[in-house]
């Protein structure tokens, strides 16, 4: 049958189908994207496509932590770790997972496991490459993090970083990244008027409103752009700018949902009203505000600038003294900031331990030669390995006739291609075993038939080998011997059976595959 060619994609063959749910999500859509994930992941699942379905999953998980709904957020951030083993994935997309499970479990009040999650995040991104749009996601999605624990300086050099990675000034991720930067420093500036570093502040809302008037004047499609610039407005003492984009936008924003974008413009009204001296009417908008906060940091913004409202409106001992009070929980938690800090250090430190260890397991479980696993990994996954699984013996045909005629450096060459060729026929959670001399073993997580096609297309691929780049009249033939595991088959007894089909590959003539 004829198929259809498809346009191959780090994030799987139909990844515009997620991309689309992303797009909204990016432009504050947060209702259409929902809408939007159902239909795609829908469509991913019925085309076996299990990359995009969960690149839109991801796109779902940011909606749904826009609208404040975190507990169906943490079941797919839940999901998306428990994925990873099976699925794998560049460095990037694992640490971008990886980050967003840490914000979620940071906006629930997890914070050791949130800063935990952090700490694998950064990580994985040291060694990850430094461009492209994995990169950045992966970056903003740290962002976002760290900002939930109000790390704010690791959340502005992780936007940084991320905006940097774009060479495109008109693509709609760098400006998604410069938009979210924005909000950070909005965010940043709140946190910092609230401790007394006004001066600080307002040269972060400045640097904001310059970003926010650029890519709104671009034509960008952002509620959520058009919300913080409205804020930023209130801030600067430009009240009808201010009012101007409250009118236009909040009863849309509340009518279709998207309390994300209500929440910001309510806050930019109370403060704009507060300017004009309308106390009562500024209470009502902070109020409206703090019934859509969903978060703790939000609360807190709208409780301050309550009983600041509340010490302008009835001045006097009491309301002075709420503010006070007020204004001393704040700087506890603006201190509690320090103990993160050093929470992520200690955190960073055991991954970098836990990378150590594992490192140090992998020598000693690698073949030097070759960079496959050894003889103790072979151990370790034969008695592991369950039914479903496949075990692929190799030998290399007249090995010993090749080092005398050639050399045993040759011989080594040859190893070292058929190492190569055996890694890159090894799906995640596949192992490609070198014993020693001429003998591989490959653990395959597929049955009989699939595990037959692979072992026939290594033998073709090193048959087909123009084998006199190394030295001339060189050629090399593999015999190979299949079994599949059976349910509650021993792996010796596993092991035996393909070892019999090897000795019976080799028997018939060698450069063939005996399997039953």
């Amino acid at each position: 049958m004829n198929r259809l060619p498809v346009l191959v994609s780090p994030y799987g063959p139909f990844a515009d189908l997620a991309l689309h749910v992303h797009d909204l999500t990016i432009r504050g859509h947060h209702t259409e994207t929902l809408l939007a994930a159902d239909r795609a992941e829908a469509i991913a699942l019925m085309l076996g496509d299990h990359r995009t379905h969960r690149i839109s999953r991801l796109g779902r998980m940011y909606a749904l932590n826009a609208l404040g709904r975190l507990d169906e957020s943490l079941r797919i951030a839940e999901d998306l770790i428990a994925e990873q083993p099976v699925l794998g994935g560049p460095k990037a997309t694992d640490a971008k997972i990886m980050a967003d499970v840490a914000g979620v479990l940071i906006h629930l009040g997890r914070i050791d496991d949130g800063l935990h999650h952090v700490a694998r995040a950064m990580a994985l991104l040291e060694v990850a490459p430094r461009k492209g749009p994995r990169y950045f996601s992966a970056m903003a999605s740290l962002a976002d993090a760290a900002r939930g624990a109000e790390l704010f300086e690791l959340a502005d050099s992780a936007m940084r970083r991320a905006v940097e990675s774009f060479e495109s000034p008109d693509d709609l991720y760098r400006s998604a990244a410069e938009l979210t930067h924005t909000e950070l420093w909005l965010e940043w500036a709140l946190r910092l008027e609230q401790v007394g570093r006004t001066e600080e502040a307002a040269v972060l809302i400045d640097r904001s409103v310059t970003v926010l008037q650029f890519w709104l004047g671009q034509g960008l499609d952002s509620p959520v752009g058009a919300a913080l610039l409205a804020v930023c407005h209130a801030k600067s003492g430009r009240t009808a700018e201010a009012f101007t984009a409250v009118g236009e936008l909040l009863p849309r924003m509340r009518a279709s949902g998207q309390h994300h974008e209500a929440r910001l413009l309510h806050l930019a009204h109370g403060l704009a009203l507060r300017a004009g001296g309308h106390w009562r009417e500024a209470r009502r908008e902070f109020r409206a505000g703090l019934e859509l906060a969903v978060l703790r940091s939000q609360r807190l913004l709208f409780q301050y600038e309550l009983a600041i409202t509340a010490v302008h409106e009835f001045p006097g001992e009491v309301t002075q003294a709420v503010l006070e009070s007020l204004r001393g929980h704040v700087e506890a938690l603006w201190q509690l900031r320090l103990d993160r800090r050093t929470m992520l250090r200690q955190a960073y430190r055991r991954v970098e331990l836990e990378a150590a260890r594992t490192t140090a397991d992998l020598a000693a479980t690698s073949d030097a030669l070759t960079g496959l696993g050894n003889r103790r990994m072979f151990d370790r996954r034969i008695e592991a390995v369950a039914a479903g699984g496949s075990l692929l013996l190799i030998d290399v045909d007249h090995f010993k006739e090749i080092n005398d005629r050639y050399s045993h450096g040759v011989g080594d060459r040859v190893l070292g291609e058929i190492a190569a060729v055996l890694r890159s026929h090894c799906r995640h959670d596949e192992v490609a075993i070198r014993f020693g001399g001429d003998e591989f073993a490959l653990f395959l997580n597929t049955g009989p038939d699939e595990a037959r096609q692979v072992a026939e297309r290594i033998r073709r691929v090193i048959e087909a080998r123009d084998w006199n780049t190394i030295v001339p009249g060189l050629t090399v033939t593999l015999s190979m011997g299949l079994a599949a595991c059976q349910a509650g088959e021993p792996g010796r007894d596993l092991y035996d059976r393909a070892d019999a089909h090897l000795y019976l590959a080799k028997r018939s003539g060698r450069n063939q595959l005996a399997a039953v």
